[in-house]
């Protein structure tokens, strides 16, 4: 017994047919917003590539450009479809292979659901992808002599400018680094040889912070060296008082900024996932309207479209016996060779 039967005259199947031809074509505009959102996303992280150059972090944005390419390319296809199914001779054309074009759409739909699953989910490893990104980057933030690191300040302060934070965690990240370059310090100075020679790593450490840290709204002047040492400002506490650089640190900044992203992504190819849900149920009715038609010629007969041809259980159970007849299929034929091979 099929699934959903609804009953179709004339009248009803050129109505299904164009409402369904409508929004295949809404569904082709979709799919180039699905594309449009992974090329933004894409671009968005090329700008901190340097931060985050491995594969995983450009998974997501080339597998929304693919489902966006597929869907402008299928959508197109299936309105075409539509528009053919007003004209029984050119249908015909495209019914032998309708049943499987129909499979790989319910394929398809089911990717774009992953897809958005995967939009919501990529918010853990983005958040240790970034800590290690910064991390590393800061660490490298005086080599602007070193080949391949030289664009790293660069990079940093724009980014702490930007997004208005301080460190990888907080602004005492830098504590724990130089940052300074070796060729600005001045080795006969007895501060810097004790500073150098307190350190084990000889790593030339002191309580400050780079310029792009700094608070520009902050009232007082930016204190951004000897951050802890209350004796070397006027009036500071730095236990009690507000600090004028940057509180947040950037891994949380910027994963919320790239979350926030991947968030909206993720809503709209949930939308659009709904989109095709609802444009493969109607091609399949329009398929299975005219495929009961008793007399294909008499195109004014009353007809009957499904949403399935049997139960849900009956198709489930067809498709595990189909699944199981082609396994054993191979298995015949594996076994034939090896037999081939022993008489020879």
């Amino acid at each position: 017994m099929a699934l959903m039967v609804v009953k179709f005259d004339l009248k009803k199947r050129v109505k299904l047919a164009q409402t369904v031809w409508f929004m295949y074509w809404f569904a082709v505009l979709a799919g180039i917003l699905v594309l449009s959102m992974g090329l933004f996303f894409k671009i968005e992280l090329r700008k901190r590539s340097e931060l985050m150059d491995n594969n995983e972090s450009h998974f997501l944005p080339n597998l929304l450009i693919l489902m966006g390419l597929i869907a402008c390319g299928i959508n197109a296809f299936g309105g075409k479809v539509c528009y053919d199914s007003l004209d029984p001779v050119k249908f015909a054309k495209w019914k032998p292979m309708l049943k499987y074009f129909l499979v790989f759409c319910v394929c398809f739909n089911g990717l774009l659901l992953l897809t958005s699953l995967l939009c919501f989910l990529m918010r853990i490893p983005l958040q240790f992808t970034l800590a290690e990104g910064i991390k590393n980057g800061m660490k490298y933030y005086k080599d602007t002599d070193t080949p391949g690191r030289c664009y790293m300040k660069r990079t940093l302060d724009l980014m702490q400018m930007e997004f208005r934070c301080c460190g990888n965690d907080n602004f005492r990240d830098w504590f724990e680094i130089q940052w300074v370059s070796n060729r600005y310090l001045d080795f006969s100075s007895k501060e810097v040889k004790d500073r150098i020679g307190s350190n084990v790593d000889g790593q030339y450490l002191m309580d400050g912070v780079p310029f792009s840290c700094c608070n520009p709204t902050s009232p007082r002047p930016c204190i951004q060296y000897q951050m802890t040492n209350n004796s070397a400002h006027y009036s500071y506490d730095h236990y009690t008082e507000e600090l004028n650089v940057w509180k947040k640190g950037c891994r949380d900044a910027l994963l919320s900024y790239y979350g926030g992203i991947m968030n909206t992504i993720g809503a709209l190819v949930v939308l659009v996932t709904m989109l095709e849900v609802a444009v493969t149920v109607g091609l399949q009715y329009v398929n299975s309207s005219l495929s009961t038609l008793v007399n294909p010629e008499e195109v004014e007969s009353e007809s009957e479209g499904y949403l399935l041809e049997k139960t849900v259980k009956e198709t489930f159970t067809d498709i595990m016996a189909k699944m199981k007849a082609m396994g054993k299929g191979g298995k015949v034929e594996e076994g034939g060779e090896e037999a081939v091979a022993t008489v020879s």
